[in-house]
């Protein structure tokens, strides 16, 4: 086949250091479209962008040109350096080392839009710690708890 043809769409999670409550009601807005941005500016259109005041939730399109550990070097590098221009609360911002990333059928993307829309509803209830794991067994992923965490 002389040309690739490639779909993939990619759930990322990824919370601040030590989930520190950084991502406040004032910024997330901005943030998540400066987010969009960087997605935009390396194919990988966003979809959807949400999270609550510890982490973030990207549902995007993966360009068949970029690896998805590149993406996200590329997003925490980029929203780390310029949030902490957005005042003295965010000086001492930094990402988390790791990350999540799962793929998301076609027939879900509906679901999983609604999903990242209502993020700040679900912790209400759910914390981010247990959600990660929820996640990670629903996508039968092995793992060590004790490299999770930073």
């Amino acid at each position: 086949m002389p040309q690739s043809l490639v779909k993939n769409y990619i759930h990322i999670v990824f919370s601040t250091k030590h989930r520190v409550d950084f991502i406040d009601e004032k910024i997330e807005v901005e943030l998540f479209k400066y987010i969009a941005s960087i997605c935009k500016d390396f194919e990988s259109p966003a979809l959807q962008i949400g999270g609550t005041d510890n982490h973030i939730h990207i549902l995007c399109l993966l360009s068949r040109k970029i690896a998805l550990m590149k993406l996200v070097q590329e997003i925490k590098a980029h929203s780390s350096k310029w949030i902490k221009t957005k005042g003295e609360k965010y000086k001492a911002f930094y990402w988390q080392d790791g990350y999540g990333g799962f793929s998301v059928s076609r027939r879900n993307l509906f679901a999983m839009k609604n999903y990242i829309i209502n993020q700040r509803k679900h912790h209400e209830t759910v914390t981010f710690k247990s959600e990660f794991l929820d996640i990670l067994e629903k996508h039968e992923m092995e793992y060590d708890e004790k490299y999770l965490w930073d």
